[in-house]
């Protein structure tokens, strides 16, 4: 079911869009400007039959919706006969046998409160509205063959303009028939709240009252794309449609030649098959959940107070852009349930006013903030520098350490070399001391003998008497000698001794160094090791605070 505005909002996509429907499921498409036709030929029969004047229109809900709950004394004043949705879903259902569920392409939010009202039987399943349709098919690129809708249409086609009812009637009645035409939500509502009980008790002098909640029609409602209320495009193009429907060569109750007369005999005679009690609807009082309750001063306070009005000018602006004459009544809405504090204009400005001192405040903490970052920004920095410095010095020192251990290691391999060279030395003297020891016990041995010569000739000596006497001398020299070099013998091995304990002592401390040597070498070449991880670790200090310097200066370019 495809609402008559759909084709003046999309001219040129009309027939591709209706193809990509079909190619994506949709089996049939037919047009409510069929169905606003039938409900122009139940209007005209009904106030026939039933002398229904001073009715008021019922294809907008939202209107239907406000009478059933705030104007329940005009539910009688409402024409029982159905809009043109529910006119076509009826006449697919009944007379064209379609089983398939309905969809209404729809460019009001509020016919979904039509489709879900148990006073129409659940013939529609489902409201599609013209921007979240058309949304989603260019999103998912929805395309197939041109097609259009399947039945014939008149000047149905033109009851989404305002007036568009009235100028139904005026074809087939004539433009004498009085018949007061309304939209536009502040201006119409307030006209049936003045005029209420006028209109209940049948003192006007209309027709009927055409009423309507969009101030532009249907052609721009609730549910289009804001795009195309910025022109008049889709105005001029309903205008086309219409004025193609009044051509000279049309036939039957289209054709711009007949009278109103002969135009509704053709309506009549089109329709003649249909049951005007198919198209009749029923109402629901609904005012029961709508009653108001009067606040009193103290609700009425807090409720001002909540909206940010202190004072008595603020309470009495009464500019009436929330829908009410006045804030208290503003107010009394608001204490019922049946509005709410963000449609006050006043209120919406209060808070953005707020909101922008607000971002003026915290706009200014930031810049503040800001020049403390680079305050900080600009402190830390010179501690990079002052970091960069001792890294560098770190460095540096850190080369002369490796160069001196390289130096201490060159000198510990030349201690090593010496004691090696002394552990020899110390060696060589042992055997050299060991040959001493044999040849002193030579010496010792031949002093004993030679002692024993001597003795024997001291002996041969005496014998000899006077004659032996020098021999007697020789003898006795040669004994002192061999004494003395017993005795030389036996110091030399007391020495011997002493210089063997003295070597040893030599050899000990020796081994001592060479084992401190061997703990200094390693600890060097750890140090040498150490030198080259810290030379590492510095060039890594080094690169990472350059990369934090440079983080920190695109931070100060930004926050600048």
């Amino acid at each position: 079911m495809l609402a008559p505005a759909f084709k003046a909002n999309y001219p040129d996509e009309y027939e591709q869009v209706l193809g990509g429907l079909k190619a994506a499921g949709v089996n049939r498409i037919i047009s409510v400007s069929f169905a606003a036709d039938i409900t122009t030929w139940g209007y005209i029969n009904y106030i026939t039959k039933n002398n229904f004047m001073g009715g008021i229109s019922q294809p907008c809900p939202a209107v239907v919706g406000y009478i059933e709950r705030y104007i329940p004394e005009l539910i009688p004043k409402l024409f029982p006969v159905q809009s043109p949705m529910m006119c076509g879903a009826i006449y697919a259902k009944k007379y064209m046998g379609i089983t398939d569920k309905l969809a209404f392409i729809s460019p009001c939010i509020a016919k979904k409160m039509e489709i879900d009202d148990p006073n129409n039987k659940g013939y529609i399943s489902y409201n599609v509205t013209f921007d979240h349709l058309m949304q989603y098919i260019r999103k998912h690129g929805i395309t197939g063959t041109p097609c259009s809708d399947e039945i014939e249409y008149g000047l149905g086609s033109e009851y989404p303009m305002p007036g568009g009812l009235k100028e139904n009637v005026f074809w087939f009645c004539g433009e004498s028939t009085l018949i007061r035409q309304m939209e536009g939500e502040k201006h119409m509502y307030h006209f049936l709240e003045q005029n209420k009980h006028r209109i209940a008790q049948e003192k006007t002098p209309y027709l009927f009252i055409d009423a309507l909640n969009c101030s532009q029609g249907c052609l721009y409602g609730t549910a289009t794309e804001p795009s195309k209320n910025e022109t008049e495009d889709v105005l001029y193009e309903m205008l086309r449609i219409r004025e193609s429907c009044k051509q000279e060569g049309k036939k039957g109750a289209w054709a711009r030649g007949l009278t109103p007369e002969q135009r509704l005999e053709q309506l009549n005679l089109q329709f003649k098959d249909l049951n005007l009690n198919d198209f009749l609807r029923r109402y629901t009082d609904r005012s029961a959940k709508c009653r108001y309750q009067v606040p009193d001063r103290a609700a009425l306070n807090r409720i001002f107070a909540e909206m940010n009005k202190f004072t008595e000018e603020q309470r009495h602006i009464d500019c009436s852009c929330c829908g009410y004459e006045s804030c208290e009544e503003m107010a009394t809405a608001i204490y019922n349930g049946f509005n709410n504090k963000a449609n006050c204009i006043h209120y919406i400005k209060d808070l953005a006013q707020k909101e922008k001192q607000e971002i003026t405040e915290l706009m200014e903490e930031l810049n503040r903030q800001k020049d403390e970052i680079s305050k900080m920004v600009t402190l830390i920095n010179e501690d990079f520098i002052g970091l960069n410095n001792a890294v560098e010095q770190m460095e540096s020192e850190n080369e002369m350490n490796a160069e001196e251990s390289n130096g201490i290691s060159d000198e510990v391999m030349n201690v090593t070399e010496f004691c090696q060279k002394l552990e020899h030395s110390l060696e060589e003297i042992f055997e050299l001391l060991k040959l001493l020891k044999t040849n002193n016990n030579q010496v010792v041995n031949i002093a004993t003998k030679t002692n024993l010569l001597a003795l024997n000739a001291s002996i041969e000596a005496a014998r000899a008497g006077e004659a032996g006497r020098g021999f007697a001398v020789v003898a006795s020299q040669i004994n002192v000698l061999a004494a003395s070099s017993k005795k030389a013998a036996g110091d030399s091995n007391e020495g011997q001794i002493k210089i063997e304990r003295a070597i040893n002592a030599i050899a000990n401390e020796a081994k001592a160094l060479l084992e401190v040597v061997d703990k200094v070498s390693e600890r060097t070449q750890h140090l040498a090791d150490s030198t080259g991880e810290i030379a590492q670790s510095s060039a890594n200090i080094t690169e990472i605070s350059n990369h934090i310097k440079e983080n920190l200066d695109h931070l100060v370019n930004g926050i600048g």
